[in-house]
């Protein structure tokens, strides 16, 4: 990132030539340059276009006019951000300090037993990247560090990891490192015998492998270097050249990405192709690398369906005539569709989301009612049963369940008021063991200390949507209280509840936290996805909309208390309810925002783009071009008063480039009629997630927990 902190020095003493005024609390005012945009035999103006740099530009050590141009306004903005909230740095300073020193410092997750070894990760005192280690399962073993990532990462303003993945004879470790945040990785491997780094390094990947059996083979996938598509999967020998690495698979639709993966017996390398609505998976022998791989189910539209291994057969979870997905199996040899047979029927009210397959039990993951599940069932007596959980509203899902012969289930649980925990499961017996709760260092906290409720607000189509919310125990329903109400809403993604130590900033100071589990998410069902998408989106923000007003009515807060947050395409939710609704909210968070759809939808050689038509629709269709239209945020900013809106982006943020809102600001400073706060602040270090290391994201939350508190007059 050298060439980052070159242009900025640069630009710090370039003439802006953007503005009108550069006074020091005059809001930033983006220059106009018209830009017609024409499709469908209709014109549209883009004032701010301009803004738009290639990649090429950005990362230019020479820059041209345009990105100085660009970067001027990027850091008068953040200058501005700076100065408008000079009021709250000390502010800032506590809430940073007090969420940092809630964490415990020098924590370490749950070892997982994976074969001879026992791997963990692990933080020292106040470093902001962990170690990676293992140890041998035996008494007295010595531990070592695979990864040292506080030290790797010591000369990046950004450093994350990718996959990591050790060799099956177990002295090997193949891992990704992104040092932009551009969601591009360079493959490395370690030899873990000696410590050494060996000659393999495979650049521009989604960042993680898949080891053959034979140790020395590993499959990866490349990215298309521009649309940041993953469509090709090559095999590499080590101690070859990855320029000669052998091309395995090619996705040639550009609707469709793929990756590759292993089966949890280890006995197959599977490619999956996947598209918003079709899958197709297809394998080889992990012993034979040099195989062929062969289809399993050719795809479909509206086909999907994904693929577990157990002794001779393939188990298929599809939503072939099953909307809510059911559970099928094939033979290994013969696995088309029309060889699959019914193991769990489908339910109309249950979602089947998951299965972890053991010698003895089938695992499956549920969604019921809006809230997850796990059910067990026995292979030989096919007795099954539910795991018990109490909370109105929580979140429970196995993970690290590596081996087969075994009848202990691990699964994660928390809720909005118990800290995330781990716990082992006897199957057979059903005795759970907490192996892990996060600590909370704080000595006033405890879950008894807050309470949880679970809402179901009726939309304006009779719907119900559920709403989690928790807040400090002693809280009056008088409408005077702040409520932060958060929302997601797309791609079938379930927002489900969680325990956050840094949430509790804003409930000691009064504040009530609500998610609202509106359609577009898979809460619900699939139905309550197929209903929040394409021609049906408008739901999504009527229903956060709704559910809004709900928690007026149920006297939880008023106009003049109620906060919105969202990010991504949560954020695009945000910019159409200010939209649709501006004087419902008092304030609004938007975290990288999906905000010009249209353009954005429109251009093909934007990561993302050409996957996501049967999420958005593809505004090349005028019925399509037409619906976004209506609720595009960039597209429909008006001249009328909007409430006080901070904007979060990533200059490097290669899923909602920065330019997205960038020229929503621009605009909504152009024709909004208020004096309400307009902030940004674009993190020119960083992409789509945000600053790396576990603390530097605190400074990001502390700035959005200010925001909040001090329109709600809160100092301190």
């Amino acid at each position: 990132m050298k060439h980052t902190s070159l242009i900025l020095s640069l630009v710090l003493y370039t003439s802006c030539l953007n503005f009108d005024s550069m006074n020091n609390y005059t809001p930033p005012k983006a220059k106009k340059e018209p830009k017609e945009l024409v499709i469908h035999n209709e014109k549209r103006i883009d004032n701010y276009f301009w803004m738009r740099l290639s990649d090429k530009q950005k990362e230019s050590k020479e820059p041209d006019q345009q990105t100085k141009n660009v970067l001027d306004y990027l850091n008068s903005e953040n200058r501005y951000l700076k100065e408008k909230m000079s009021h709250t740095n000390e502010l800032q300073e506590t809430l940073f300090n007090e969420i940092k020193n809630r964490i415990k410092k020098d924590d370490s997750s749950v070892p997982v037993k994976i074969k001879n070894y026992s791997y963990y990760s692990r933080y020292e005192k106040d470093k902001e990247y962990p170690f990676y280690c293992r140890k041998q399962n035996h008494d007295n073993a010595q531990e070592e560090i695979m990864l040292d990532v506080p030290s790797m990462a010591k000369e990046y303003a950004y450093y994350a990891l990718g996959g990591r993945s050790v060799s099956p004879n177990e002295n090997l470790l193949v891992f990704g490192v992104d040092t932009v945040s551009r969601r591009e990785y360079t493959l490395y491997v370690k030899d873990l015998k000696t410590g050494k780094l060996l000659s393999d390094k495979i650049s521009n990947t989604t960042g993680s492998a898949v080891w053959a059996n034979d140790n020395k083979t590993l499959f990866y996938t490349k990215q298309d270097p521009v649309t940041l598509r993953s469509y090709q999967i090559y095999k590499h020998i080590l101690g070859t050249d990855a320029s000669k690495d052998v091309l395995v698979y090619q996705e040639d639709d550009e609707t469709f990405g793929c990756y590759v993966s292993k089966s949890k017996s280890k006995q197959y390398i599977i490619i999956g192709s996947y598209h918003t609505l079709s899958t197709e998976y297809r394998y080889i022998d992990a012993n034979k690398p040099d195989a062929k791989f062969t289809i399993i189910q050719k795809r479909e539209k509206n086909l999907e369906y994904s693929v577990y291994h157990y002794k001779e057969y393939f188990y298929i979870l599809t939503n072939y005539e099953a909307k809510n997905f059911r559970l099928m199996k094939t033979p290994v040899s013969t696995p088309q569709k029309e060889n699959w047979k019914e193991v769990i029927a489908h339910k109309k009210d249950i979602l089947i989301e998951g299965v972890d397959i053991f010698e003895d039990y089938l695992v499956v993951e549920e969604r019921k009612n809006g809230l997850t599940q796990i059910k067990v069932i026995n292979w030989d007596n096919k007795k099954e049963y539910y795991i018990d959980f109490n909370d109105p509203a929580y979140t429970v899902s196995t993970f690290a369940n590596m081996e087969f012969n075994t009848n202990i289930l691990r699964f994660y649980y928390t809720s909005l008021t118990m800290p995330n925990s781990v716990f082992d499961f006897d199957m057979t017996s059903k005795e759970r063991k907490l192996l892990k709760q996060d600590e909370v260092l704080d000595e006033s906290f405890s879950p008894n200390n807050y309470e949880s409720k679970r809402h179901y607000a009726t939309a304006r189509d009779g719907k119900k949507i559920p709403i989690s919310l928790v807040y400090k125990k002693g809280l009056k329903h008088n409408s005077q209280n702040p409520l932060l109400l958060y929302g997601y809403g797309s791609y079938g993604y379930s927002l489900d509840p969680y325990f956050s130590s840094v949430r509790l900033s804003l409930l000691n100071r009064g504040f009530v936290f609500a998610i609202a589990h509106i359609r577009g998410g898979e809460e619900l069902g699939r139905e309550w996805y197929e209903d929040g998408k394409l021609l049906n989106k408008k739901n999504t923000f009527y229903d956060f909309i709704d559910c809004g007003e709900y928690l007026i009515n149920k006297k939880y807060t008023n106009k003049e208390h109620l906060y919105a947050s969202g990010g991504s395409a949560g954020g695009l939710l945000m910019g159409a309810v200010i939209n649709m609704k501006p004087d419902l909210w008092n304030g609004v968070i938007a975290s990288v925002p999906f905000v010009d759809v249209i353009s954005t939808m429109l251009d093909e050689s934007i990561p993302l783009t050409t996957g996501e038509f049967d999420e958005w629709g593809n505004p090349k269709d005028k019925t399509y071009y037409d619906y976004i239209k209506t609720y595009s945020p960039y597209d429909n900013i008006e001249a009328k008063e909007y409430p006080n809106l901070l904007v979060i982006t990533g200059y490097w943020d290669s899923q909602v480039q920065y330019w997205e809102p960038a020229k929503w600001v621009a605009k909504l400073r152009e024709l909004k009629t208020d004096n309400n706060l307009l902030l940004m602040d674009c993190n020119m270090d960083v992409g789509h997630g945000g600053a790396s290391g576990r603390f530097k994201r605190y400074k990001e939350i502390a700035l959005e927990y200010a925001f909040l508190l001090s329109l709600e007059g809160i100092k301190e």
